[in-house]
């Protein structure tokens, strides 16, 4: 008797398992639209494609996927929200990737900014990182920013680095930013947290993953800062009446299964 439950809960298990890692290969494709006060920016929407947290060690989208999932869609430019990988024997794997978003010409560019596990890399394996993302035309954001015109205003693109391994300076990453909509991209999204007083239109970023494990509830994120207190771990949100965005991530860490999850692909319509 003993037996058998045995194995109707390795059963019951095993099913469980499966089920959540296929729900690695169910991708979410989310439309967000949010309106800019004040700022013209185009006459028309500005759009923006979000990837964030590949976790390339645990993916299971693949390159093509990626490409048959993102080129029906136009959009203007690209944001990278950190947390590709964390093992220097990926790198080749990321420029698989980098070569689909390269392909798809975004107007103004792409750009990335780094996550926890990057900074995992040390001296010339991170290095080798950066110079892997740039030379795929990605433009890295290090506690600084890029001010692209857009039909005689700014559109002010600011790299926040990473909060919670101590290398976000928000202060160095607006120093010199002209009057325009101000964008930030940045990893771990608790550093709006610290941003009272500090003015963006918009910020996107990722590192929760929507919880990964998020059943009955994501318990293990209570450690990753302020927010997760606060019940925001993925989507859309306000603090001081500024919008956020916390992507759900393409890619798992840990273990390769979501549940109560899905890996994320988001659209933004600045409007």
């Amino acid at each position: 008797m003993e037996l058998i439950i045995l194995l109707i809960i390795s059963s019951y298990l095993g099913y469980i398992l499966l089920k959540a890692y296929k729900n690695t290969k169910k991708v979410a494709i989310n439309t967000i639209s949010v309106t800019r006060p004040n700022i013209t920016v185009s006459k028309k929407n500005l759009k923006i494609l979000h990837l964030s947290d590949l976790h390339l060690e645990n993916l299971s989208v693949t390159p093509t996927d990626l490409y048959e999932k993102i080129s029906d869609q136009t959009f203007d430019l690209i944001a990278l929200t950190g947390d590709f990988l964390d093992r220097k024997r990926s790198i080749p794997k990321l420029r698989d990737y980098l070569e689909v978003l390269e392909v798809l010409k975004p107007k103004y560019g792409i750009y990335a900014v780094f996550g926890n596990h990057d900074y995992v890399l040390k001296g010339k394996n991170f290095k080798e990182l950066k110079k892997t993302l740039e030379e795929h035309g990605c433009r890295t954001l290090q506690n600084e920013h890029v001010a692209i015109e857009v039909n005689g205003e700014n559109l002010n693109i600011i790299g926040i680095d990473n909060y919670s391994t101590n290398h976000s300076d928000v202060k160095k990453a607006f120093k010199g930013v002209p009057k325009g909509y101000n964008l930030v991209l940045t990893h771990d999204p608790n550093v709006v947290l610290d941003m009272e007083g500090v003015h963006f239109d918009y910020l996107l970023s990722g590192h929760f993953h929507g919880g990964q494990i998020h059943w009955p509830k994501p318990y293990h994120l209570i450690k990753m800062g302020k927010l997760v207190r606060m019940k925001m771990i993925k989507g859309l949100h306000y603090h001081g009446g500024k919008p956020f965005y916390i992507s759900e991530g393409l890619g798992q860490t840990g273990v390769n299964i979501r549940i109560g999850s899905r890996p994320e692909i988001t659209f933004h319509e600045i409007s």
